[in-house]
């Protein structure tokens, strides 16, 4: 779909425009004509930040809008075109077509060509275009032909071209706070020319507190959830002559249940996950608790949960408390066994005690430092007497014949090559943490039997 900006010759007239505006949605309506009216963002568009500069600057350069639905990515589009002096083209990416973009690309240099006029591209959901659309702008967006904006919830970084990315300045969006959607509900209700303003409103301050609150830093759904509340009590009325209250229960009635942004794609859950792993880490039982309830909230498939809860059982606990990882592997099953809602039980309770379990990662350096080792070091023999005898070309090759039975001597242990010396490397350091601290003691007692045997085979 391809739209021209506002305020650009259209094909329909006055009367049409404004029959075409009644029906868009309260949210759109309400989108800024000035920068003056956006809400948010201010770590990039506030008074001397660094978009600020480049628009105050007339200097503005291909952009990526990245962030959550909701926060602002194509109002601040709309924002910058009324700004700006440049022709400005909308196109959603799901309907889009190269054909689109060729098109818009050959009208900007004819543009440019004839009267220096430049040329804005804000391109929707720009991650929906695949490698062929986007190498499309390539060469105009490096020559200044045109210039883009393009927004998108995915990390720029995965979903758009590298090349792409390299000629552009990528803007993280954040969620608004509950403030600057309470102050874009104040507005919606009180303008007259783009909001709710015309009709006879009281709106309850609770209320509107209740919206800017469970919608999650969304400005569109909290404002939606506005227009569904107050328009859905205008039916049968005789509309602004009666009053129209907007309470708590108005509130809660419209929004119904409050949907959770969860992408399982995406960032978020890639960081939920790591936020839910570092609390486990961390030994923090309430934060582990509330990251697996969003996980859950969202809609995460419970053997991914699990998993991470098993990974760092035996990651970030060991052997200070081995049964973690009993408890993990039975959450795997358990969870996979009976499915949400009650595998939420017992993925909440391996959680938990992993994350009030004692730490340590002295196992997992080990294997770490071990692999590295294989990888990169000169591979180890196995010794002689190390090596497989149960075949009977092996006892004639003298193969196990030096090999000693540990259970053949006193407290199970007998010192002997197990590792070459050469290549025989300390890699499991027990930490004194946890039962960890018992096999430390017992790796010390083995440690000074061998010495006191080394001793007597001296004497």
């Amino acid at each position: 779909m391809v739209t021209e900006g506002k305020g650009s010759n259209s094909l329909f007239n006055k009367a049409e425009k404004a029959n075409i505006a009644q029906a868009e949605p309260l949210a759109v309506r309400l989108r800024p004509r000035t920068l003056d009216e956006f809400v948010g963002q201010q770590q990039f568009i506030g008074p001397g930040k660094l978009l600020r500069r480049m628009l105050d600057a007339g200097r503005i350069t291909s952009l990526i809008f990245y962030g959550p639905p909701g926060s602002g990515k194509t109002s601040l589009a709309f924002a910058i075109s009324n700004q700006t002096k440049a022709k400005f083209h909308y196109l959603s990416a799901p309907a889009a077509t190269v054909a689109d973009i060729r098109q818009i690309i050959s009208q900007a240099k004819d543009r440019l060509a004839a009267n220096g006029e430049r040329t804005v591209l804000f391109i929707d959901e720009i991650h929906r275009f695949n490698r062929a659309q986007q190498d499309v702008l390539l060469d105009d967006v490096e020559n200044g032909v045109l210039i883009l904006i393009g927004a998108t919830t995915e990390n720029p970084y995965f979903a758009i071209n590298s090349p792409l990315i390299s000629r552009s300045t990528v803007f993280s969006f954040e969620p608004l706070t509950q403030a600057d959607i309470l102050k874009l509900l104040k507005r919606a209700v009180s303008d007259s020319e783009c909001g709710l303003g015309k009709l006879n409103i009281k709106a309850d301050e609770n209320a509107l507190e209740f919206l800017a609150a469970v919608c999650d830093g969304d400005a569109r759904k909290a404002i939606t959830a506005l227009e569904i509340g107050i328009l859905s009590q205008t039916a049968g009325t005789a509309g602004d002559k009666n009053k129209i209250k907007f309470d708590l229960q108005a509130a809660k009635d419209s929004i119904q249940q409050k949907a959770i942004y969860y992408d399982r794609t995406g960032d978020t859950h890639y960081d939920l996950a790591s936020a839910f792993q570092k609390s486990m880490r961390g030994s923090d039982p309430d934060a582990t608790v509330y990251w697996l309830a969003r996980m859950i909230a969202g809609g995460e498939d419970v053997r991914f949960i699990a998993r991470r809860i098993a990974v760092c059982a035996a990651e970030d606990v060991g052997n200070a408390d081995p049964m973690a990882t009993v408890l993990a592997a039975a959450a795997v099953q358990i969870s996979e066994f009976v499915g949400l809602p009650e595998a939420q039980l017992p993925l909440a309770q391996a959680a938990i005690y992993v994350a009030c379990a004692p730490k340590s990662n002295a196992s997992a350096s080990a294997i770490w430092q071990a692999v590295a080792d294989v990888q990169n070091q000169p591979t180890v023999a196995v010794p002689k007497h190390l090596k497989d005898s149960h075949y009977a070309a092996a006892k004639k090759a003298g193969i196990g014949a030096d090999y000693k039975y540990p259970h053949s001597f006193p407290d199970g242990f007998v010192p002997q090559e197990y590792m070459p010396a050469e290549f025989r490397k300390k890699y499991y350091s027990p930490k004194d943490s946890g039962y960890e601290k018992d096999i430390r003691q017992y790796l010390q007692r083995l440690e000074s039997l061998v010495q006191s045997i080394k001793t007597d085979e001296k004497k």
